[in-house]
């Protein structure tokens, strides 16, 4: 297994903006670092629960129906394109967090994430299964790639509450940006 590869494929997809870290910025910006921290903490575990269940599962989906990635790239890029323009036409004279930035939620939006279902289920087929199939590697491999995630969204949540000012003064720009960034992680998935 090329261990750069793997690693960089971990932190481009973890680190670039989809809509977990966007919601935890969002949360940073609306709701403050502590509800921010919360959310993050659901959405880390139910990351790691999804990398848990790919491991298992992949191997029989890829066997039973191979043509369902094929599928799910298409709904999630899809997904995260319709995100995309959400963020872009977003009013920023609005709140912009919807949720009450929960535990619960944080846990329940990666189950709804096409972009972590869509990594989960293409991770281990790409990079650990080719070369290691033992429990003992597939394990340590989910606690490392959930840790490169859980550094991701404390990155967001250090970068909101950084930036908080600067990203409240320039909400259009903040937005525009963040869906191009939603763009690019649905065309990422095909590359």
């Amino acid at each position: 297994m090329n261990i750069t590869s793997f690693l960089i494929y971990c932190f481009i997809v973890t680190f670039t903006p989809g809509p977990t870290n966007i919601v935890i910025l969002s949360t940073v910006h609306s709701l403050g670092t502590k509800k921010a921290l919360e959310y993050t903490y659901g959405a880390t575990i139910a990351f790691g629960l999804l990398l848990v269940i790919s491991a298992m599962l992949n191997t029989i989906l890829a066997t039973i129906i191979p043509k369902i990635l094929i599928v799910m790239q298409i709904i999630g890029s899809l997904y995260m394109f319709y995100l995309a323009y959400q963020v872009y036409k977003m009013d920023t004279s609005k709140p912009t967090v919807n949720q009450t930035a929960t535990f619960m939620s944080g846990f329940l939006m990666q189950f709804l994430n096409p972009k972590v279902v869509l990594f989960t289920m293409t991770v281990f087929p790409s990079f650990i299964m080719p070369y290691n199939i033992a429990m003992p590697e597939v394990t340590i491999s989910v606690i490392a790639i959930t840790l490169i995630g859980f550094l991701a969204f404390i990155t967001w949540v250090l970068f909101g509450t950084i930036f908080k000012e600067f990203l409240q003064n320039h909400k259009r720009t903040v937005n525009v940006m963040m869906s191009l960034f939603l763009a690019y992680s649905a065309i990422m998935i095909w590359m």
